[in-house]
């Protein structure tokens, strides 16, 4: 008997449609292996049919008042909450997260998030009108950019087109936002349940490829673009987008260094970091991969950390012990397992290091020491349960280690003095400093990095003024 897959589409317009060539991609859970649904190849007519609908929307929900665009967000976060258990198992399907985790640790701060930028529609800030030349009054105006496109990642499909969508719609902006190829099912279902709540044409979402994002990018539409996803992705989008000059928002890759000093409490900060490294099965951009401990409790740390690695169960959605669930592709799992399988002599695996399971792409938590700050798995983003475990002598050493690398998204400082925690966090060349914990995040707080890691932020009222433009109004006092 062959069960029949599941048929996802692309919803332009307010309509759900097809590729307009018919063409589709298979879609598999990663947490067996298996084709559970097929999704839309969406080409240029798929883009162009997309972009025109945000246009069309544009003047309308650019003349809404901040109150109406308010109380649409608040009716979507209604909307997703009521359907939580629908989002959920989707999201799990998607990605073979465990579903427990995902309903506890990304639904509600996903619903947060909409309501935050929900109020934040209503307090927009700037200079107040005033009088800069004699018989002149000036006012500054901000208002929506445009049309945005927006292109998800896989590593949280549902929590980063949340991030895409909510800032620009509620500045009043409409939108064309792609999700992964490898991760539709759950913003498709997203666009279901906000069909009866926004306007025609102010939220779409076509499925498609690499290609399919080029072409939103490259489209002459657009005012914005905006991607979360690897420095190549954010390169390549920059480069494509200058060439209308449009304005560009990137959130790429990290590699975060955790700073543990000889005061730190160990316990703790192992107990935290394995669940800040592992979570998600280390598919983070901020994921705590890159730990850096002072020399005096290298021994002890790393010790402990593998131990920590070694409680730490991965396994199948509706398994209630699991922290994280599978790699998201097989691509994916044969990156992260290649850093294994080239590092140089002189590194140590502590713990893991190997794939668990012969059904779909799980990989061990594991803890490498031994490395140095030159390593490939120092300087390039695994985006895996892979924690590297370095020494350091003294603070200056810790800042050279922590800041010798490309990407500069997160960071974390364990330490019992309060001094030492404030000249890291000024030093420490990274969007976020945590102290004494790591990969908390808050809708009122801005996310993002500096370097490759991208620019603009996500979250936060920055966040959310990167959706708006600046005008200059002065009108003469003489009439």
């Amino acid at each position: 008997m062959t069960t029949e897959l599941r048929r996802l589409r692309n919803y332009i317009g307010g309509e759900f449609k097809d590729a307009a060539d018919g063409r589709t991609t298979e879609v598999v859970n990663p947490a067996t292996g298996e084709v559970y649904a097929t999704a839309p190849l969406s080409g240029q007519a798929d883009v162009d049919a997309a972009m025109a609908a945000a246009a069309a929307a544009f003047p309308g929900w650019r003349d809404t008042t901040p109150a109406e665009r308010q109380k649409a967000l608040l009716k979507i976060a209604d909307a997703f909450e009521a359907r939580a258990d629908e989002l959920v198992a989707a999201e799990s399907e998607n990605t073979g997260k465990p579903l427990g985790l995902t309903a506890s640790e990304e639904l509600p701060p996903m619903v947060d998030q909409i309501r935050f930028f929900a109020g934040a529609a209503r307090l927009l800030e700037g200079r107040s009108a005033g009088e800069y030349m004699d018989g002149m009054t000036s006012i500054i105006r901000r208002e929506p950019v445009g049309v945005c496109a927006q292109v998800a990642p896989w590593n949280y499909p549902m929590m980063m087109a949340v991030w895409k969508f909510a800032p620009a719609i509620a500045a009043g902006n409409t939108v064309v936002l792609k999700p992964s190829d490898t991760t539709p099912a759950s913003t498709v279902l997203m666009a279901e349940i906000i069909d009866s709540i926004l306007p025609k044409g102010v939220f779409n979402v076509i499925c498609g490829d690499r290609e399919t994002g080029k072409a939103m990018v490259e489209h002459r539409t657009p005012a914005m673009a905006s991607i979360t996803g690897s420095v190549r992705a954010g390169m390549q989008v920059a480069e494509s987008a200058s060439k209308d000059v449009k304005r560009v928002h990137l959130e790429l890759g990290g590699k975060a260094p955790v700073v543990v000093f000889e005061d730190a409490d160990i316990a703790k900060a192992v107990e935290d970091i394995a669940v800040a490294g592992y979570f998600n099965a280390g598919q983070d951009c901020t994921a705590a991969t890159r730990v850096l401990v002072h020399e005096s409790i290298h021994d002890e740390f790393v010790s402990a950390l593998a131990k920590a690695a070694a409680d730490t169960k991965t396994g199948q959605p509706d398994d209630e012990d699991v922290l994280y669930g599978p790699l998201n592709n097989p691509n994916q799992l044969k990156q992260v397992a290649g850093f294994i399988e080239r590092l140089p002599a002189h590194a140590k695996v502590e713990a893991g290091g190997h794939q668990v399971g012969e059904k779909g792409y799980f990989y061990a938590p594991t803890v490498v020491s031994g490395l140095k700050q030159d390593d490939e798995i120092i300087q390039n983003e695994v985006f895996g349960p892979v924690i590297t475990v370095q020494s350091f002598a003294d603070e200056a050493q810790a800042l050279e280690y922590a800041n010798g690398v490309e990407y500069a998204l997160a960071s974390s400082v364990w330490t019992k003095d309060h001094g030492r925690a404030m000249r890291m966090s000024k030093n420490l060349d990274f969007g976020c400093v945590w102290i004494n914990t790591h990969i908390p995040l808050v809708a009122e707080m801005p996310h993002g990095g500096f370097k490759k890691s991208g620019y603009g932020k996500d979250l936060s009222a920055y966040g959310f003024e990167d959706y708006t433009r600046i005008k200059h109004v002065m009108t003469s006092l003489d009439g």
